[in-house]
């Protein structure tokens, strides 16, 4: 394939073209010019807030943007799923729930009535680590903003009647997406098989045995036990006076008592070693969801930069090694991906695809080569090329919103990282090597040899296919736990 044409062969092609008298030039050529230095790299800076913290632990970052009449928050609150019991999965993610089902003096339909009825947005979203509400109001109902944040902390009713109806829909929900896009629980499934007796393995949302036994009980011991001023990091960002805003949050949240019992320490995880596997059979499937992976890296994670480099190649946009081999040059699939769940502790690496039953180990084998290679070859400089700019590109509309720089605020601090994850990041991708992406793409992707692998499908049609890549468990889609029960492995 010929090399594209450079801007300066293209300008001399129209030159000719328009003026054909240009062919002959000057008698003496013209000195060349010097060529220009490498332009630095555009990067983001984040904003710096002004930090205060309440004497009973509540840290507030408040970053001051007058360029709209809007104000936006993202509460973190420490301890999300690991913070439930043994046997209660989804309790965390109830008790957000009905935290938007009434809260101090309003019912769920009044408090639902407040924040639509000025426009504003409010939601809770549970998740391993934590419990966070994003919310989004015009600045003029900033004091109404801050009221519904606080009772939803700090007076949340948790209505029988509404916990039964949420409960209901939720074990709905599950039963649902097991009759349809099985891509929306097959991570359920992965990581309770791969973090067998590990926090990590807990489905956060709960599965349809874990829910029905769910109480008010439960719902209120939890919010005594989790949500605290101790365990609060509130960043709003938007139009308001960073001063009489602390002045009114302080107020607020002043007084709330801290949470009942110690945030939830996360134990270390470690990578398996050989190959196992878990087949989830779904009887009337023409297509095999597929996981493969194992333990990646931590949210900080020192080569975290290196890392965005390699999942990009590998399986992090439409272009990947993977979507390239198993859509766009075999047919075999709809879509493949590869990424990396990023938590306190380093959390699953994973290759993930769907394809036809009868495809199953084709689309397998392939994604298993371009691993293999991917990890023996690491990329060219073309490749890397490509990466930074696709990487340099997609960072900074990812902090463009008010919302969004509120929600890296609270990121950061959650993890205990500094604005340098994004002030740096930039500089970072651009000193970024082949060499430097290599050694990081062999010690963060798993070996061949040591893989999880999840597969939901007709297990009669790919029972035979499954046992060529490990020791194989099965259990059934109808069970109503995504980890399969103490049970002889299958050969």
């Amino acid at each position: 394939m010929m090399a594209p044409l450079s801007w300066k062969v293209l300008l001399s092609a129209l030159l000719l073209s328009a003026f054909p008298s240009a062919a002959q030039g000057p008698a003496t050529p013209a000195p060349k010019p010097a060529t220009p230095a490498p332009a630095p790299a555009q990067g983001v800076t984040l904003p710096k807030p002004t930090t205060v913290t309440l004497k009973n632990g509540a840290k507030l970052l408040l970053v001051e943007r007058r360029n709209l009449p809007l104000v936006s928050f993202s509460a973190w609150i420490r301890g999300g799923a690991l913070g439930a019991p043994a046997g209660k999965e989804g309790l965390a993610a109830l008790t957000g729930e009905l935290m938007q089902k009434g809260a101090g003096p309003r019912d769920a339909r009044q408090f639902a009535e407040a924040v639509d009825g000025v426009g504003g947005t409010l939601e809770v979203l549970p998740t391993l680590e934590s419990l966070i509400i994003n919310g989004q109001f015009m600045s003029r109902d900033t004091g109404l903003m801050v009221e519904l944040l606080t009772d939803m902390l700090t007076r949340p009713r948790f209505s029988q009647d509404e916990l039964e109806k949420t409960r209901e829909r939720m074990v709905s929900e599950i039963a649902s997406a097991k009759d349809g896009d099985l891509r929306a629980l097959i991570g359920a499934y992965f990581q309770a098989f791969h973090f067998t007796s590990h926090p990590y393995g807990a489905p956060v949302r709960g599965s349809e045995a874990s829910l029905p036994g769910l109480t008010r009980e439960d719902v209120l011991a939890y919010a005594k036990n989790h949500l605290g001023a101790d365990r609060l990091i509130l960043s709003v960002v938007g139009d308001f006076d960073s001063k009489a805003l602390a002045s009114k949050l302080e107020s607020a949240f002043g007084g709330w008592a801290k949470a009942a019992s110690p945030a939830p320490e996360v134990p270390a995880t470690s990578a398996s070693k050989g190959r196992r596997v878990l087949l989830v059979d779904k009887p009337d499937a023409t297509q095999t969801y597929f996981w493969i992976g194992n333990t990646g890296i931590s949210r900080d994670d020192p080569d975290r930069v290196a890392v965005e480099l390699a999942e990009t190649v590998f399986g992090g946009r439409f272009t990947s090694l993977l979507n390239t081999e198993l859509r766009v040059k075999s047919g075999l699939s709809y879509g493949a991906s590869a990424y990396f769940i990023r938590n306190s502790r380093p959390g699953p690496v994973v290759i993930s695809s769907y394809t036809k039953t009868e495809s199953t180990g084709r689309a397998i084998d392939l994604a298993l080569d371009v691993l293999s290679r991917y990890r023996q070859s690491g990329m060219d400089d073309a490749m890397l090329a490509s990466s930074k700019a696709y990487v340099l590109g997609q960072f900074p509309p990812t902090l463009e919103t008010g919302a969004q720089v509120a929600g890296k605020l609270s990121e950061l601090a959650f993890y205990g990282l500094d604005s340098s994850d994004v002030d740096g990041f930039a500089s970072d991708v651009s000193a970024a090597t082949r060499d430097s992406v290599r050694a990081v793409i062999q010690r963060t992707l798993p070996s061949p040899q040591d893989l999880t692998v999840v597969l939901i499908g007709k297990a009669s049609a790919i029972r035979d296919v499954a046992r060529k890549y490990g020791t194989v468990t099965e259990m059934k889609i109808s069970d109503k736990r995504f980890a399969p029960l103490a049970a002889p492995a299958k050969n």
